[in-house]
């Protein structure tokens, strides 16, 4: 490396972002770049380290501790011609992953990972601002024609790497613009849309054909689709909500979280919404559900100047260290802040949730909840819970949003017309050696497969995807593995 004892020199540093009370009044981004002196800085913090665990920790391969060199050195180009080389959209990964390379940075063993993250992030936007970003596709075409079903992040994926190949793609997507939940789920005070638009215009320009407003199994039969086309792949995410079905579910102003988000997305870029307004202004908020979508609900519910925001988990707040069950270098089960805890929540921990309760006009008018000890075996993993006697109480709110998760794939029409073979989870059947269904020339990628995941899952799963259905195609594939760049384990 070029420093090899700046881990020693420099501590890891945050780029600036705005103050809580200045960003909760916009809905843009606030998280600012590096000055020029502390970025190389935080470059130099990446160690000669014998075995980089980064590699093993990234689902996409990234070869971290390369172009992280080059970055020290300043070397744009060849920073960025690294990262692109295992990643087709840094500027997403660099802005909404939860960085599991970084949990699995040799250097978080004993001190602050490298800010892998946010390197990334400032290599392709300087990659962008300098032109080196450019539409790539062959000008000779296989004559193969291939429809991706889904635009969010492992359908993107797949294209940008079959048009790569010299395929015609098309790309299907039901909502008004390309994105999915890259668009309509996650908020623009973590990723503005023109980052997403910016990145659509290159993969037109490569020949990547999008069709919006367009539903596979009721705008278009999926036997229509298999006749057009060559191969397809189902990459449509695994958006079907997570309930939480108690007494009183019926009361008006409970909604799933992602109805939420979506509705603010669309306001946000001028979008028509189509149903009952969901809106926090005035009301006591409660977000049932601890991940990354509930936190996105707090950043939303605050900026809608909510009178009253908390968030509730079933388990206890975790410690600051590494459990035994999480050990380095797996992403650890630690307690985390994020910027929208940082703008305003109370959080609850060890509370289960056992009814909604109503007012005279059909209307949520609190929660009834107890608290909960955790049984743990002998790692810390939790095992069973038990209530804890009297601990029953009301919690006020007027809007209760769940953000419990997805159980799998939501497009029934799709997959009920298409007869594909079903997981035990209802995610749709396909190995990881082949993304091949139970149907000639159907493939899936992405959470349609495996589940409910990570944006840096999707993207890899697309890309892998689109290696099979290239050899698929045509007999053999000049496009990358990640097991041929640098991923291990």
């Amino acid at each position: 490396m070029g420093n090899i004892t700046g881990f020693k020199e420099y501590p890891r540093t945050a780029p600036p972002k705005a103050a809580p009370t200045e960003r909760v009044a916009h809905y843009q981004e606030f998280i600012g770049l590096y000055p020029e002196p502390e970025l190389h800085k935080q470059s130099a913090r990446c160690m000669n380290c014998g075995v980089p665990f980064c590699h093993s920790g990234c689902p996409l391969g990234n070869i971290i501790p390369e172009f992280n060199e080059a970055v020290y050195r300043q070397d744009w180009r060849e920073a960025y011609d690294i990262l692109s080389s295992t990643n087709n959209f840094p500027e997403f990964t660099g802005r909404i992953c939860p960085a599991p390379c970084e949990s699995a940075c040799v250097l978080s063993i004993h001190s602050a990972p490298v800010a892998i993250e946010e390197i990334e992030k400032h290599i392709i936007e300087i990659a962008f601002q300098k032109g080196y970003v450019q539409p790539t596709a062959p000008v000779l075409k296989t004559g193969k024609q291939v429809a991706v079903v889904g635009s969010g992040p492992a359908g993107l994926a797949v294209a940008a790497q079959l048009a790569e190949a010299g395929h015609t793609v098309t790309v299907f997507e039901r909502d008004p613009h390309p994105g999915g939940l890259l668009r309509y789920g996650v908020p623009d005070f973590k990723l503005e849309k023109w980052v997403i638009e910016r990145r659509i215009k290159l993969l037109e320009e490569a020949g990547v054909t999008f069709r919006c407003n367009v539903e596979i199994g009721r705008d278009l039969s999926a036997d229509e689709l298999r006749q057009a086309f060559d191969a397809v792949v189902l990459a449509a995410g695994a958006s079907a909500p997570r309930e939480l079905n108690l007494p009183g579910r019926e009361l008006k102003g409970i909604h799933y979280a992602m109805e939420y988000l979506t509705q603010q997305n669309r306001r946000v870029s001028d979008t028509p919404v189509d149903s009952e307004h969901i809106l926090a202004d005035g009301l006591d908020v409660v977000v049932i559900g601890s991940g990354d979508t509930g936190s996105d609900c707090v950043g939303t519910a605050n900026r809608q100047q909510a009178k009253s925001v908390a968030q509730f988990a079933m388990m206890h707040q975790p410690g600051e260290e590494r459990p035994a069950h999480t050990p380095w270098p797996l992403y650890p089960t630690v307690f985390r802040t994020s910027s929208s805890h940082e703008e305003g929540c109370q959080r609850y921990w060890g509370v289960n949730t056992k009814a909604y309760l109503g007012d005279e006009n059909g209307d949520v008018r609190a929660l009834l909840v107890s608290d909960v000890t955790w049984e743990t075996d002998d790692m810390g993993r939790r095992i069973r819970f038990e209530e804890v006697p009297g601990s029953d109480r009301e919690i006020p709110c007027q809007l209760v949003l769940l953000a419990l998760g997805f159980t799998g794939p939501a497009n029934a029409g799709l997959l009920g017309q298409l007869g594909v073979e079903l997981d035990e989870r209802g995610n749709v059947h396909a190995p990881e050696t082949t993304y091949h269904t139970n149907l000639p020339g159907i493939f899936v990628a992405g959470d349609m497969r495996r589940g409910q995941s990570l944006v840096v899952w999707a993207i890899s799963e697309g890309r892998e995807a689109a290696r099979q259905i290239d050899m698929y195609l045509m007999g053999k594939t000049s496009l990358p593995s990640k097991n041929a760049v640098g991923m291990f384990g």
